[in-house]
């Protein structure tokens, strides 16, 4: 069943993502249902009295927001970005009297909440194509649609020759395919002009509850939700790292990263008060500081040098360029100085060691690589050492992509980088505050997936291209090739 759905998913994706006439964007929604439902057939537990009474009480919460969002379309934007960093603390399974009951050890849930905001968006815009005859639905921009549909398609058949069943399974089933859509509602939504201030003040409200319950972790030495290796590291280490409502370090800090970018993209336009502003990043920076996650640091060194540079006047651009050198060169030298006297792998927290593997992986199989999902047992598979597949997870998306995909995936995830690019350039010369915002958003993401595996697995980054795509769409924006 599972290569059913990669091959029903694969051909439903470029519909929903590139069509731009009613059949076919309806047939692709179909298609990538029906694709869902075969990898909820076939999953365990499959079918079950519990299951079917849950999966009722879900379609009563289906029907209501999906007529809220039918009628009122541009609350999807928002309701996507609101629920994309909530895991609901949720475990299901036979386990449990009632088949769902609270996860142990620490670990949280799926994205249960947001998948029902992107299940009842797609009902709503099908129910939009289906009534509303003289509605034109715009198509999703070309920069976006083309590579990121071509990427999403051959990735999905990439399950057919994935030695990973389970991985390839749980990427297709919670993240490929429900992601594809969601970029599909949120670019075909209206964006009214309050929307960019409204997006703002959400992102950047919810990361201070999540930097407000950091700091609570790290004054209590309690966490409330973690992984096993977090849990061990704290119990061995001199620092305590917190993880706020996130089962990682580096997933908390990378949310904080994203609101302080925003921050600093509206106080270098003015649109808000500095002394506010400082207030806001200092308050975001203290979560991030107790987080002690490298990724997340690097991501808004690259970020804050990125907005100085793109909103900062000639002076400002070359203090920014002269930091930066300075910090590399630094960096360089202290990695230099601790690497001779000790080994790189050591250094790096066994990070060189994931990249060697995987980067063998790569030559081993380079033109379509391994499938998705199974860069770690690729890599556990000609590594000279034991250990479960987790210690082998590569954590930079670039070598994951080409190891999994190959050139032919490498190459559609670099036209996807360029394509995004050139639309965020766009919406960039429409207006500067939220075109560098959404800007400074991805090269966070981008750059902090150098470090640490999450980029496509992370909702903003398909959200980020759905919202530029309804920017454009909404301004009519044509294609330009003036210089900025």
């Amino acid at each position: 069943m599972t290569d059913v759905a990669a091959v029903l998913g694969a051909t439903g994706a470029p519909l929903v993502l590139i069509g731009s006439r009613r059949p076919l964007v309806l047939a692709g929604l179909g298609l990538i249902a029906l694709a869902e439902a075969s990898l909820v057939v076939s999953g365990p537990n499959a079918v079950s009295a519990a299951r079917v009474g849950l999966g009722l009480v879900g379609l009563v919460g289906l029907v209501v927001f999906a007529l809220l969002f039918a009628r009122y379309p541009e609350l999807v934007p928002l309701a996507i970005l609101i629920a994309a960093p909530l895991r609901m603390p949720l475990d299901f399974g036979a386990a449990h009297r009632f088949y769902v009951g609270l996860p142990q050890g620490g670990e949280t849930g799926r994205l249960l909440l947001l998948y029902g905001v992107v299940a009842a968006a797609a009902v709503a815009l099908v129910l939009r194509l289906l009534l509303e005859r003289d509605w034109s639905p715009p198509s999703l921009t070309r920069e976006i649609a083309l590579p990121l549909g071509a990427l999403v398609s051959f990735a999905a058949l990439s399950v057919l020759w994935s030695t990973a069943d389970a991985a390839a399974q749980n990427l297709l089933q919670w993240f490929l395919l429900p992601f594809a859509v969601l970029v599909a509602v949120v670019a075909r939504s209206p964006f009214p002009a309050w929307m960019p201030r409204a997006m703002a003040i959400a992102a950047v409200g919810l990361a201070m509850v999540f930097a407000g319950i950091g700091l609570v972790e790290e004054a209590t030495q309690r966490l409330i939700f973690y992984t096993p290796s977090v849990q061990i590291g704290n119990a061995y280490s001199s620092f305590f790292r917190t993880t706020s409502l996130f089962r990682d370090p580096s997933l908390y800090g990378r949310h904080l990263v994203l609101a302080i970018a925003i921050v600093l993209t509206v106080a270098w336009y003015r649109k808000l008060g500095i002394a506010l502003a400082a207030l806001f990043v200092a308050f975001l920076f203290a979560g991030l500081f107790f987080s002690y996650s490298q990724s997340s640091l690097v991501a808004l060194f690259a970020v804050a040098v990125f907005i100085s540079v793109v909103a900062g006047d000639r002076v400002v651009r070359l203090v920014a360029a002269g930091t930066a050198v300075l910090v590399l060169a630094g960096g360089g030298a202290f990695v230099a100085d601790k690497v001779a006297g000790a080994s790189t792998q050591r250094v790096t927290s066994d990070r060189s060691r994931r990249i060697d593997l995987t980067a063998k992986v790569f030559r081993q199989h380079p033109l379509v690589g391994v499938g998705l999902g199974s860069q770690p047992k690729a890599s556990q598979a000609v590594s000279k050492n034991g250990g479960p597949p987790t210690l082998f997870v590569s954590h930079t998306t670039p070598l994951t992509v080409a190891a999994e995909l190959g050139v032919v995936g490498l190459a559609l995830y670099l036209a996807l980088l360029v394509g995004a690019a050139k639309a965020l350039l766009r919406v960039f010369r429409i207006e500067r505050a939220f075109g560098l915002a959404l800007a400074a958003v991805f090269v966070a993401l981008f750059v902090h997936s150098l470090f640490y595996s999450g980029f496509f697995e992370d909702p903003v980054t398909w959200l980020v291209l759905g919202v530029a795509s309804s920017f454009l769409a909404a301004h009519g924006a044509p294609r330009s090739t003036a210089p900025t």
